[in-house]
């Protein structure tokens, strides 16, 4: 929203700077985005008048003048408009100026006469596309002075960020209330007194074929108006604001949309059949020629505005071009109307065609003021263009406007603010707004809702109203108290706390949390060769990458992969937790038709470490994949995985599938080469998906124990083995830790070499001996370690 500060300071007495009152709407929620000087081009730009002007001898076309610009002297200024005469006042650009075009006025020669300057047309200055001869200023001009100030030209406006809620901001009149508000100023609007002084005529008739698409419309009658540009201060208003001016009708209906609000439309009185306005919607297939000059298809959707035979607008959005007023134009019907917005929100949107008036149809206008901005809209035309107003108005109100009834507790207002103000502040804060206060008790006080503030529903609205104008930013942070008593403390953790510490955990562990839509594309599902069955497509979807709910995280994770790629990372670690969705019909009609399930997705792609000594450059790989599930695993109190090597699946290659004691959980491995290259990546990419309720059931029935720490120390033999390619590192640790040897608490491998040619590879593992109550001697160690190393030889055929 574009706010003129002169345009604001003519409803509220405000003497501050544009960034002060920018500020301060920021912290009532109307954000500053900046502020725009629209005529600073032209700040240069003087009042001349033409003393004398006499045809150029050598031109046909050409004029010279002598101009008094405040200078001190006359100046020469040659000047071909065929308007320019003796003693008009005009805008003069002298020698050094830069205009908006940026051409830069030097002194010249024309033909021989020399020119000190230059006379100025309206599109010269930037202000419209007339071009047709120069701008003629009014006699009061003074020479010398600054064009800006004599036609008092908007100098600075506001550019503001209005959320959708605030519809009542979308005006002067609404911002103007939210500055009286802030700054405790008195809100006073200029009234414009209407005089129905026109013929008396049949007025058109209006009939509203649905209340809940359009709860009020009325129209006036103008007689005799006379199409012509707009008074200067209206134009240079609208342009101001970034509206094009137009003619004195259209022009005078943006600006009452700009002042309060009220979208507005004007219709050619003589070219509406039958002198009716039927509100209704459209009819399948119908067409209609908006004012854009485009033909438009329109279904039943669609709101439009009638006359007798035929559609002539779209309600609320454009209006239809054969009532468009034009040069001709004698006779102005003027609407004025309240519609759903739903209806309007969804034609704008499905037509592709926005406007000004749409976007404020689409967020709610104020019911109450509608019939009041039709006056003021009349008694300005009559101002700007002639004629005369009609004696009375048409008008139809199916559903008249009923505010809401809301309770306000002072004390709750405090509670929940968590800062003590006082009941004349709350007091003075929602009459400021409009609100009417019946104070039905000291503890509570029933409010009505203004009809300019549609957002205000319930208490909690008023209180963070009350909140907003005390200033949010100035209650001190404090965290509330949490009270929980021993009583809760043996409970089960809930979903979130348990996802909490697998978040937790994946930070602790160096990898970086990935956050993705739960919308993927068909074509990504597709490309990892995953099933059509039970997905879930999207009605209306984002885009048309974003069409389906995924069934996998693999999707999100490698579009997360290609936009670190892009961004030059080296080596990418992530973890995403979150839902997959499968189609799960039911007769359950409150059954959502779809499957969740929890699952933890790891991604590792590039170098395992910064590039940065002492670092061994070398790149992530399967051990590291393992590694990371196994320490989730043991983090949440589970045994270590049996992981069997899966004879096929979509998009992982290899592809080891994960169980815990006998349940499975998940699987990892590699994305396939033609798949990972897909999405940028020139390396191995190793990805794990694991299913979350199910690891979830098995750490709420595991069973922690606790044991006191080893009093003695543990005595360490290494034993090295040749062992064939077909026999695994399990196979060997299972085969040592199976013998039950009393003394025996563990063994790991801890170095791996295959000679190169040779079907065997040597594997030597560290095995740890410790006795709960006494000192281990070598002898009593190595006949434990003797017995494992035949065992061995035995059962798996290996050599030592």
């Amino acid at each position: 929203m574009l706010l003129s500060l002169s345009w604001l300071r003519e409803f509220v007495p405000y003497e501050g700077t544009a960034q002060e009152l920018g500020d301060r709407l920021t912290m009532l929620g109307l954000e500053l985005e900046e502020i725009v000087r629209p005529y600073d081009a032209i700040a240069p730009i003087v009042v001349g008048h033409v003393v004398e002007c006499v045809d150029h001898p050598e031109s046909d076309h050409l004029h010279i003048c002598k101009v008094d610009a405040g200078q001190g002297e006359l100046l020469d200024i040659v000047c071909g408009a065929p308007n320019v005469a003796a003693g008009q006042k005009v805008p003069v650009a002298l020698v050094g100026t830069t205009m908006p075009g940026g051409l830069v006025i030097k002194k010249a020669k024309l033909r021989g006469a020399p020119s000190f300057g230059m006379i100025c047309s309206e599109r010269e200055l930037g202000l419209t596309e007339d071009h047709s001869g120069i701008m003629v200023l009014p006699d009061s001009a003074v020479p010398g002075t600054r064009l800006v100030d004599t036609l008092e030209l908007d100098r600075e406006v506001l550019d503001i960020s209005i959320t959708p809620n605030r519809a009542d901001c979308l005006s002067v009149l609404g911002l103007a209330r939210e500055t009286a508000l802030a700054f405790n100023l008195p809100l006073t609007i200029p009234e414009l007194p209407l005089c129905e002084d026109g013929p008396a005529r049949d007025l058109p008739s209006v009939e509203v074929s649905d209340p809940e698409l359009c709860n009020l419309y009325a129209g006036r009658v103008i007689a005799g108006v006379k199409i012509a540009p707009s008074p200067m201060r209206i134009r240079h208003r609208l342009h101001a604001v970034g509206v094009r001016p137009i003619s004195n009708i259209v022009d005078v209906t943006n600006y009452i949309l700009f002042e309060c609000g009220q979208p507005l439309h004007s219709f050619d009185l003589d070219k509406l059949r039958g002198n009716r306005i039927i509100v209704s919607p459209a009819a399948q297939g119908e067409k209609i020629v908006t004012l854009d000059g485009q033909e438009r298809t329109l279904d039943p959707r669609d709101l439009c505005i009638r006359d007798a035979e035929r559609a002539v607008a779209l309600a609320g959005v454009m209006g239809g071009q054969a009532t468009e007023i034009d040069d001709a134009s004698t006779n102005v019907f003027l609407e004025s109307a309240v519609f759903r917005p739903g209806t309007i929100r969804k034609t704008s949107r499905r037509l592709g065609l926005s406007s000004e008036s749409s976007y404020r149809f689409e967020r709610g206008i104020d019911h109450k003021r509608s019939i009041w901005a039709l006056d003021r809209a009349c008694a300005m035309m009559v101002a700007a263009a002639g004629g005369k107003v009609c004696p009375g108005y048409t008008l139809a109100e199916p559903k008249p406007f009923v505010p809401v009834q809301i309770e306000f507790r002072p004390a709750r207002a405090n509670a929940l603010l968590g800062v003590e103000l006082s009941r004349d502040f709350d007091e003075k804060v929602l009459s400021g707004m409009g609100c009417a206060i019946e104070k039905t008790g000291d503890d509570s006080w029933q409010v009505t809702q203004p009809s300019w503030r549609p957002d205000l529903t319930r208490e909690a609205d008023l209180i963070e109203e009350v909140g907003r104008v005390h200033g949010l930013d100035t209650i001190a942070p404090e965290l509330p108290a949490f009270l929980q008593d021993l009583g809760r403390a043996g409970e089960p953790m809930s979903t979130f706390q348990f996802w909490s510490r697998l978040r937790h955990w994946g930070a602790g562990l160096g990898l970086n949390e990935a956050v993705n839509y739960s919308f993927v594309g068909h074509k990504d599902l597709d490309l990892l060769g995953l099933p059509a069955e039970g997905r879930i497509s999207i009605m209306n979807p984002l885009s048309a990458e974003q069409d389906a709910l995924r069934t996998v995280l693999a999707p999100g994770l490698l579009h997360d992969l290609r936009n670190n790629l892009a961004q030059g990372a080296a080596g990418v670690r992530l973890f995403e937790l979150a839902n997959t969705f499968t189609a799960a019909p039911s007769d359950d009609p409150h059954a959502t038709g779809a499957s969740e399930t929890g699952m933890l997705g790891v991604l590792l792609y590039g170098q395992r470490h910064d590039s940065a000594w002492p670092h061994v450059e070398a790149d992530m790989d399967y051990s590291d994949l393992k590694g990371i599930v196994e320490h989730l695993l043991h983090f949440l109190n589970l045994s270590a995985p049996v992981c069997e090597l899966a004879e096929s699946h979509p998009y992982l290659l290899p592809c080891v599938r994960l169980s815990v004691d006998g349940t499975e959980v998940g699987v990892m491995g590699r994305v396939r080469p033609e798949m990972a290259d897909s999405f940028h990546a020139r390396k191995d990419v190793w990805l794990a998906e694991l299913n979350l309720d199910v690891l979830r059931r098995l750490h709420d029935a595991a069973q922690v124990r606790f044991q006191s720490l080893a009093v003695f120390p543990p005595v360490r033999r290494d034993i090295t083995v040749a062992a064939p390619v077909g026999v695994t590192v399990g196979a060997i640790l299972d085969q040592i830790m199976g013998q039950k040897q009393p003394l025996l608490e563990g063994a790991v491998l801890v170095d791996s070499f295959s000679p190169e040619g040779s079907d065997e590879r040597n594997l030597t593992f560290r095995l740890t001996f410790r006795h709960a109550e006494r000192t281990l001697k070598d002898a009593e160690v190595d006949k434990v370690r003797e017995k494992v190393a035949q065992s061995l030889v035995q059962e798996l055929g290996v050599r030592i």
